[in-house]
Protein backbone atom coordinates (compact mmCIF):
# COMPACT_ATOMS: atom_id res chain seq x y z
CA UNK A 1 0.00 0.00 0.00
CA UNK A 2 1.47 3.37 -1.00
CA UNK A 3 2.05 5.85 1.80
CA UNK A 4 0.04 9.03 1.81
CA UNK A 5 2.08 12.09 0.96
CA UNK A 6 1.93 15.03 3.33
CA UNK A 7 0.85 18.44 1.96
CA UNK A 8 4.37 19.72 2.66
CA UNK A 9 5.95 17.15 0.30
CA UNK A 10 7.68 18.81 -2.65
CA UNK A 11 7.58 22.26 -1.03
CA UNK A 12 10.03 24.17 1.18
CA UNK A 13 9.29 23.94 4.90
CA UNK A 14 9.64 26.93 7.19
CA UNK A 15 10.79 25.85 10.64
CA UNK A 16 13.06 26.75 13.53
CA UNK A 17 16.71 25.83 13.83
CA UNK A 18 19.61 26.57 16.17
CA UNK A 19 22.09 28.20 13.78
CA UNK A 20 25.77 28.62 14.53
CA UNK A 21 26.55 32.03 13.04
CA UNK A 22 30.08 32.62 14.35
CA UNK A 23 32.69 30.32 15.92
CA UNK A 24 32.32 29.96 19.67
CA UNK A 25 29.31 32.26 19.92
CA UNK A 26 25.88 31.17 21.22
CA UNK A 27 23.64 29.45 18.69
CA UNK A 28 20.85 31.61 17.28
CA UNK A 29 17.32 30.19 17.32
CA UNK A 30 15.79 31.43 14.08
CA UNK A 31 13.38 30.49 11.34
CA UNK A 32 14.85 28.92 8.22
CA UNK A 33 13.68 27.31 5.00
CA UNK A 34 14.36 23.62 4.36
CA UNK A 35 14.16 22.66 0.67
CA UNK A 36 12.52 19.45 -0.56
CA UNK A 37 14.79 16.40 -0.90
CA UNK A 38 16.54 15.79 -4.21
CA UNK A 39 17.26 12.40 -5.74
CA UNK A 40 18.46 9.84 -3.13
CA UNK A 41 17.55 12.23 -0.30
CA UNK A 42 15.03 12.17 2.55
CA UNK A 43 13.55 15.05 4.53
CA UNK A 44 12.91 14.16 8.15
CA UNK A 45 11.27 15.81 11.14
CA UNK A 46 13.65 15.67 14.08
CA UNK A 47 12.05 14.27 17.24
CA UNK A 48 15.05 14.21 19.54
CA UNK A 49 18.70 15.18 19.22
CA UNK A 50 21.66 15.14 21.60
CA UNK A 51 24.94 17.01 21.92
CA UNK A 52 28.21 15.32 20.98
CA UNK A 53 31.71 16.59 21.69
CA UNK A 54 32.26 16.75 17.92
CA UNK A 55 29.54 19.42 17.72
CA UNK A 56 31.39 21.50 20.30
CA UNK A 57 34.71 21.01 18.50
CA UNK A 58 33.39 22.23 15.14
CA UNK A 59 31.43 25.06 16.81
CA UNK A 60 34.75 26.47 18.05
CA UNK A 61 36.72 26.11 14.80
CA UNK A 62 37.73 29.41 13.21
CA UNK A 63 39.24 27.87 10.07
CA UNK A 64 38.10 25.21 7.61
CA UNK A 65 36.47 22.74 8.10
CA UNK A 66 34.79 25.20 10.45
CA UNK A 67 32.35 27.10 8.19
CA UNK A 68 29.51 29.45 9.12
CA UNK A 69 26.58 29.88 9.23
CA UNK A 70 25.99 26.21 9.92
CA UNK A 71 23.45 23.91 11.55
CA UNK A 72 25.30 21.51 13.82
CA UNK A 73 24.08 18.26 15.38
CA UNK A 74 24.45 14.66 14.22
CA UNK A 75 23.03 12.43 17.00
CA UNK A 76 19.30 12.27 16.43
CA UNK A 77 16.13 10.40 15.64
CA UNK A 78 13.36 11.55 13.34
CA UNK A 79 10.33 10.69 11.23
CA UNK A 80 10.39 10.66 7.43
CA UNK A 81 8.35 13.59 6.09
CA UNK A 82 9.03 13.09 2.39
CA UNK A 83 11.43 11.30 0.07
CA UNK A 84 13.16 12.24 -3.15
CA UNK A 85 13.39 10.22 -6.34
CA UNK A 86 15.03 6.78 -6.29
CA UNK A 87 14.39 6.27 -2.57
CA UNK A 88 12.62 3.03 -1.75
CA UNK A 89 14.38 2.05 1.48
CA UNK A 90 12.10 4.24 3.62
CA UNK A 91 8.70 5.89 3.25
CA UNK A 92 6.76 8.73 4.83
CA UNK A 93 6.14 8.06 8.53
CA UNK A 94 9.09 5.70 9.07
CA UNK A 95 11.22 6.21 12.19
CA UNK A 96 14.88 6.71 11.27
CA UNK A 97 18.23 7.64 12.75
CA UNK A 98 20.79 9.62 10.73
CA UNK A 99 24.39 8.41 10.68
CA UNK A 100 27.37 10.52 9.64
CA UNK A 101 29.15 7.51 8.09
CA UNK A 102 27.59 6.61 4.75
CA UNK A 103 26.43 3.12 3.82
CA UNK A 104 25.43 2.93 0.16
CA UNK A 105 24.91 -0.83 0.38
CA UNK A 106 26.31 -1.34 -3.12
CA UNK A 107 30.08 -0.84 -3.10
CA UNK A 108 32.57 -3.59 -2.20
CA UNK A 109 33.39 -1.97 1.15
CA UNK A 110 29.75 -1.67 2.24
CA UNK A 111 29.11 -5.31 1.30
CA UNK A 112 32.24 -6.50 3.10
CA UNK A 113 32.15 -7.65 6.72
CA UNK A 114 35.65 -6.26 7.19
CA UNK A 115 34.94 -2.60 6.41
CA UNK A 116 32.32 0.03 7.09
CA UNK A 117 34.03 2.81 5.12
CA UNK A 118 31.91 3.37 2.03
CA UNK A 119 34.05 3.88 -1.08
CA UNK A 120 31.17 5.25 -3.18
CA UNK A 121 30.42 8.08 -0.74
CA UNK A 122 33.63 8.37 1.30
CA UNK A 123 33.54 10.22 4.60
CA UNK A 124 34.47 13.90 4.46
CA UNK A 125 33.64 16.92 6.59
CA UNK A 126 31.75 18.77 3.87
CA UNK A 127 29.36 21.71 4.29
CA UNK A 128 27.19 20.28 1.48
CA UNK A 129 24.92 17.36 0.71
CA UNK A 130 27.17 14.40 -0.21
CA UNK A 131 25.99 13.75 -3.79
CA UNK A 132 25.00 17.19 -5.05
CA UNK A 133 27.47 19.55 -3.32
CA UNK A 134 24.65 21.98 -2.48
CA UNK A 135 22.76 22.98 0.66
CA UNK A 136 19.10 22.41 1.52
CA UNK A 137 19.08 25.23 4.09
CA UNK A 138 18.60 28.97 3.65
CA UNK A 139 17.66 31.70 6.08
CA UNK A 140 14.71 34.00 5.46
CA UNK A 141 17.02 36.44 3.66
CA UNK A 142 18.08 33.78 1.16
CA UNK A 143 21.54 33.23 2.64
CA UNK A 144 22.84 29.67 2.40
CA UNK A 145 23.27 27.80 5.69
CA UNK A 146 25.80 24.97 5.64
CA UNK A 147 25.32 21.33 6.60
CA UNK A 148 27.26 19.38 9.23
CA UNK A 149 28.42 15.77 8.87
CA UNK A 150 25.58 15.10 6.41
CA UNK A 151 23.01 15.37 9.24
CA UNK A 152 22.45 18.85 10.80
CA UNK A 153 19.99 17.76 13.48
CA UNK A 154 19.74 21.07 15.41
CA UNK A 155 16.74 21.89 13.25
CA UNK A 156 13.09 20.89 13.35
CA UNK A 157 13.51 19.53 9.81
CA UNK A 158 16.60 18.41 7.93
CA UNK A 159 17.47 16.67 4.67
CA UNK A 160 19.69 13.59 4.75
CA UNK A 161 21.03 11.35 2.00
CA UNK A 162 19.49 7.87 2.12
CA UNK A 163 23.00 6.42 2.54
CA UNK A 164 23.12 8.23 5.89
CA UNK A 165 19.81 6.92 7.25
CA UNK A 166 18.82 3.74 9.08
CA UNK A 167 15.26 2.68 9.76
CA UNK A 168 14.65 1.59 13.36
CA UNK A 169 11.94 0.11 15.55
CA UNK A 170 9.55 2.95 16.53
CA UNK A 171 9.03 1.40 19.98
CA UNK A 172 12.55 2.45 21.09
CA UNK A 173 12.29 5.59 23.29
CA UNK A 174 13.51 8.57 21.23
CA UNK A 175 15.81 9.91 23.97
CA UNK A 176 17.64 6.55 23.90
CA UNK A 177 17.45 5.87 20.19
CA UNK A 178 19.15 9.14 19.23
CA UNK A 179 22.34 7.96 20.98
CA UNK A 180 22.56 5.06 18.53
CA UNK A 181 23.27 7.69 15.88
CA UNK A 182 26.84 8.20 17.09
CA UNK A 183 28.01 7.59 20.68
CA UNK A 184 26.57 4.14 21.37
CA UNK A 185 27.34 2.73 17.92
CA UNK A 186 30.90 4.10 18.15
CA UNK A 187 31.54 2.46 21.52
CA UNK A 188 29.80 -0.85 20.90
CA UNK A 189 31.38 -1.03 17.45
CA UNK A 190 34.85 -0.42 18.91
CA UNK A 191 34.53 -3.56 21.03
CA UNK A 192 32.55 -5.69 18.60
CA UNK A 193 33.97 -4.83 15.17
CA UNK A 194 37.31 -3.05 15.75
CA UNK A 195 38.84 -4.84 18.76
CA UNK A 196 36.95 -8.07 17.95
CA UNK A 197 36.48 -8.86 21.63
CA UNK A 198 36.11 -12.59 22.11
CA UNK A 199 34.09 -14.56 24.65
CA UNK A 200 36.07 -15.11 27.84
CA UNK A 201 38.52 -12.28 27.17
CA UNK A 202 39.63 -9.46 29.46
CA UNK A 203 39.22 -5.87 28.29
CA UNK A 204 40.70 -2.59 29.58
CA UNK A 205 38.82 0.62 28.79
CA UNK A 206 40.53 3.97 29.30
CA UNK A 207 37.89 6.62 29.98
CA UNK A 208 34.34 5.88 31.14
CA UNK A 209 32.44 8.68 29.46
CA UNK A 210 29.47 7.95 27.21
CA UNK A 211 31.60 6.23 24.55
CA UNK A 212 33.68 4.33 27.11
CA UNK A 213 30.51 3.02 28.75
CA UNK A 214 29.25 1.97 25.32
CA UNK A 215 32.55 0.12 24.83
CA UNK A 216 31.91 -1.70 28.11
CA UNK A 217 28.42 -2.67 26.96
CA UNK A 218 29.86 -3.90 23.65
CA UNK A 219 32.50 -5.95 25.45
CA UNK A 220 29.83 -7.44 27.72
CA UNK A 221 27.66 -8.37 24.74
CA UNK A 222 30.69 -10.03 23.13
CA UNK A 223 31.14 -12.21 26.21
CA UNK A 224 34.14 -10.60 27.92
CA UNK A 225 34.45 -12.00 31.45
CA UNK A 226 36.54 -9.18 32.90
CA UNK A 227 36.07 -5.53 31.94
CA UNK A 228 38.47 -3.08 33.58
CA UNK A 229 37.46 0.57 33.62
CA UNK A 230 40.16 3.22 34.02
CA UNK A 231 39.05 6.73 34.90
CA UNK A 232 39.97 9.66 37.14
CA UNK A 233 36.47 9.87 38.59
CA UNK A 234 35.78 7.07 41.11
CA UNK A 235 32.02 7.63 40.77
CA UNK A 236 32.26 6.22 37.27
CA UNK A 237 32.74 2.72 38.69
CA UNK A 238 29.21 2.51 40.02
CA UNK A 239 27.84 3.77 36.72
CA UNK A 240 30.14 1.42 34.84
CA UNK A 241 28.86 -1.63 36.70
CA UNK A 242 25.49 -1.25 35.01
CA UNK A 243 27.28 -1.53 31.64
CA UNK A 244 29.39 -4.54 32.56
CA UNK A 245 32.52 -3.04 34.18
CA UNK A 246 33.85 -5.58 36.69
CA UNK A 247 37.02 -3.85 37.92
CA UNK A 248 38.06 -0.22 38.34
CA UNK A 249 41.43 1.51 38.34
CA UNK A 250 41.46 5.12 39.42
CA UNK A 251 43.82 7.19 37.30
CA UNK A 252 45.46 10.35 38.57
CA UNK A 253 45.06 9.54 42.28
CA UNK A 254 48.27 10.75 44.00
CA UNK A 255 47.46 8.77 47.14
CA UNK A 256 47.21 5.41 45.44
CA UNK A 257 49.60 3.27 43.42
CA UNK A 258 52.03 4.81 40.94
CA UNK A 259 51.31 4.92 37.24
CA UNK A 260 53.73 2.06 36.59
CA UNK A 261 52.12 -0.05 39.30
CA UNK A 262 48.65 0.59 37.87
CA UNK A 263 49.92 -0.28 34.40
CA UNK A 264 51.31 -3.57 35.70
CA UNK A 265 47.96 -4.35 37.35
CA UNK A 266 46.06 -3.71 34.11
CA UNK A 267 48.57 -5.70 32.06
CA UNK A 268 48.34 -8.53 34.55
CA UNK A 269 44.57 -8.58 34.23
CA UNK A 270 44.67 -8.51 30.46
CA UNK A 271 47.44 -11.06 29.92
CA UNK A 272 45.60 -13.72 31.88
CA UNK A 273 43.13 -13.95 29.02
CA UNK A 274 42.91 -12.50 25.53
CA UNK A 275 44.39 -9.01 25.75
CA UNK A 276 42.27 -6.10 24.49
CA UNK A 277 42.87 -2.39 24.98
CA UNK A 278 40.06 -0.03 24.09
CA UNK A 279 40.10 3.73 24.56
CA UNK A 280 36.80 5.38 25.44
CA UNK A 281 35.95 8.98 26.27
Amino acid sequence: MASQKLPTAGNPIRCKAAVSRKPGEPLVLEEILVAPPCCHEVRIRIICTSLCQSDVTFWKLKDFPGVFPRILGHEAIGVVESVGEDVDEVKEGDMVIPIFMSDCGDCADCRSKKSNLCSKLPFKVSPWMPRHETSRFTDLNGEVIYHFLSVSSFSQYTVVDIAHLTKIDPSIPPNRACLLSCGVSTGVGAAWRTANVEAGSTVAIFGLGSIGLAVAEGARLCGATRIIGVDMNPNKFEIGKTFGVTDFVRAGDPGSKSVSQKQMIIQGYCLRKTKKWVFGA
